[in-house]
């Protein structure tokens, strides 16, 4: 098919040439037409957008702010009147950084350069001053707006007031080192600086320092007589004595910024508290700290109108080069602490090689002692307890040994005070009890005519004030299926007279029950006749130190006669342990004392035994019968 070409002289013809020229300027005015149109529509867009920004700007509770590259503000919103104070023609007169705060001026000039260079902006925080002359803490956030040259020209500031926040975040951070009681630091504080110190050690050999840890004596018994709120109060008032007596006092309030103070006070917890002394130059220096402590202690102080004196036992650890963690040394002053206390409180103990070794051997016992709650090591043994005059058995007392698979045997002399303070007497003392019920109602099964055979389970003063005691008490029995009236519960006179008031009540409700109450290691304790007049109780067991000086000391005779004239008054009957001779027997049949027990009549027995000694007993007391 032939190509439709036209000849060049057709084309440029003026006719041709005149209708293409129509044609183009009926284009040209249609694109005409169409970019005016565009450009409307674009104002009319740019418009809108800047409605709506300052729609959002004027009605946003952040401040919004448009500023150059110098700083100079081209637009604040009305939010910066409400926050801080200014006027937005107040605020045209000024430069953007003239009201930030002197300290933080910098890191905002320069997060302002890295938004220019970069376009993008980040997250800062900053003090800028309100108009009343107070500091107030923004949140901010920049963002670059850029020319057709891609030249930052504008930024693009958005202000949220987080002074409130920010505070709150102070008191959060400030509380998390710092005791809320006292205000004092706390133990996380005391462990950063004693890590520092720890770490100061480590490099220069010159530098020691020392913990002290102090324990106000018998608070645990003050808090429990006069309440928690006259408790606290009495720590406040310690604490600020503890302060204005020492050197210095450091109030830092964060970790790892040291104020150059050579000591440091914290509370730990309770009535507990902890001094760490830098820069020492002899263990005296320590031991004067503390001296000043316990006088400081020791005066008086009011509270309600009464006043009371309170003792100290101290602590003292000092620093070693042997030393692999910084709160080692805390541990070791706080050994040291409990072994001022178990030595009668009120004096200051310092730590020493021996004293690490009991305190390793002691972590490794109780460590064997919760093994053994585990594994069952446990046994009851029974010593009997028989009427003097006629040799009659009228009970058991049920003693706990631990089998230990090394040691063999161990009395409780060696493990009860351990397992006491490690708090594994409450689980110990429920698995004695429950067995010790037990082998009751199964003697009496077997050995009829045993009615009032009654048991006698000691009690430790953490088992007697728990809380489920007397729940627990009511369920072993009823499992048992034995009569209370046969149950016999002991208690050390240390531990009755240690909380008096529980001792009583506890005393009454298990009187309630049918259940008897015994004394334990009585003459030895720091009771009253008058507490034993009003304390409701079924027996006194005259202590085995006692019994042992009999025929010995002419005022323990007349100690342990006045003993059970009183009781007899009181109609309480009184047992005698630790008879081992046949004077302690004698002097004790002629002073009239009703009961006793001790290895004159038997050891402690397994069960086994015991049940062997019952019929024995019996018969024996049969063919006496039958004699006479």
């Amino acid at each position: 098919m032939p190509s439709l070409c036209l000849p060049p002289a057709l084309l440029f013809s003026p006719v041709i040439f005149e209708e293409w020229s129509g044609v183009l300027l009926i284009v040209l005015a249609f694109l005409l037409s169409f970019q005016q149109w565009r450009l409307k529509e674009l104002r009319k867009q740019a418009r809108q957008r800047e409605e709506l920004f300052r729609i959002v700007a004027e009605n946003a509770a952040d401040m919004i702010a448009l500023v150059d590259v110098k700083g100079h503000r081209l637009y604040n919103s009305p939010a910066y009147e409400r926050v801080l104070g200014y006027s937005a023609e107040e605020l045209a007169k000024t430069s953007a950084f003239e009201q930030i705060h002197p300290d933080d001026r910098y890191r905002v000039l320069e997060a302002s350069r890295e938004t220019r260079e970069t376009g993008v902006g980040r997250k800062l925080q900053y003090r800028i001053r309100h108009k009343n002359g107070v500091w107030r803490t923004l949140e901010s956030t920049a963002n670059a707006i850029s020319n057709q040259h891609g030249e930052v020209e504008k930024l693009v500031i958005v202000n949220r007031d987080v002074t409130e926040r920010k505070h709150a975040e102070e008191i959060a951070e400030h509380n998390s080192f710092h005791d809320v009681l006292t205000g004092l630091p706390n133990r996380r504080l005391l462990i950063d600086r004693l890590q520092r110190c720890f770490v100061r050690t480590k490099r220069d050999s010159n530098f020691n320092y020392a913990v002290l840890v102090v324990d106000v004596d018998g608070f645990q018994l003050f808090n429990k007589t006069v309440g928690s709120t006259a408790a606290d109060q009495v720590i406040m008032e310690i604490g600020g004595r503890l302060a204005s007596c020492l050197r210095h006092h450091d109030t830092v309030s964060r970790p790892g910024k040291p104020t150059g103070n050579d000591a440091m006070l914290s509370r730990l917890e309770g009535d507990e508290f902890t001094v760490l002394v830098e820069g020492i130059r002899d263990p005296s220096d320590a031991l004067r700290v503390a001296q000043r402590i316990q006088t400081t202690i020791a005066t008086p102080l009011a509270l309600d109108g009464n006043s009371i004196t309170a003792s100290a036992s101290i602590g003292i650890a000092l620093s070693m080069s042997a030393l692999e963690r910084a709160e080692d040394l805390l541990q070791y002053a706080e050994t040291a602490m409990r072994r001022a206390k178990a030595m009668g409180g009120s004096r200051c103990e310092v730590y020493d090689e021996e004293m690490h070794i009991r305190a390793v051997n002691r972590l490794k016992l109780e460590a064997e002692l919760r093994a053994a709650i585990d594994r069952g090591q446990f046994e009851l043994c029974y010593q009997p307890i028989l009427h003097l005059q006629t040799k009659q058995v009228v009970g058991f007392e049920a003693l706990v040994r631990w089998h230990h698979p090394e040691h063999g045997v161990i009395s409780p002399a060696k493990f009860i005070e351990v397992a006491e303070s490690a708090g594994f007497m409450v689980p110990i003392g429920k698995w004695v009890l429950e067995r010790a019920c037990q082998q009751l109602h199964d003697w009496k099964a077997a050995q009829p005519g045993m009615t009032n055979l009654t048991m006698t389970v000691n009690v430790s003063a953490k088992q007697f004030a728990h809380v489920n005691f007397l729940d627990t008490l009511k369920a072993t029995v009823q499992s048992a299926q034995i009569d209370p009236a046969n149950l016999q519960l002991e208690l050390t006179e240390t531990d009755a007279m240690a909380d008096p008031k529980l001792t009583w009540d506890l005393c009454n409700q298990l009187r309630q029950r049918g259940i008897r109450v015994s004394i334990g290691d009585f003459g030895t304790g720091q009771s009253s006749l008058s507490w034993l007049r009003r304390m409701p109780i079924d027996e006194l067991k005259i202590d085995r130190s006692l019994i042992g000086k009999l025929s010995s000391d002419r005022s323990v005779l007349d100690v342990v006669k006045l003993i059970i004239a009183v009781a007899r008054e009181l109609n309480v009957r009184v047992v005698a342990e630790g008879i081992e001779t046949a004077t302690h027997l004698e002097r004790l049949q002629w002073l009239g004392c009703e009961l006793g027990q001790g290895y004159l009549f038997a050891k402690p027995l397994n069960a086994e035994q015991g049940s062997q000694w019952l019929k024995e007993n019996r018969l024996r007391r049969n063919s006496a019968s039958t004699s006479s």
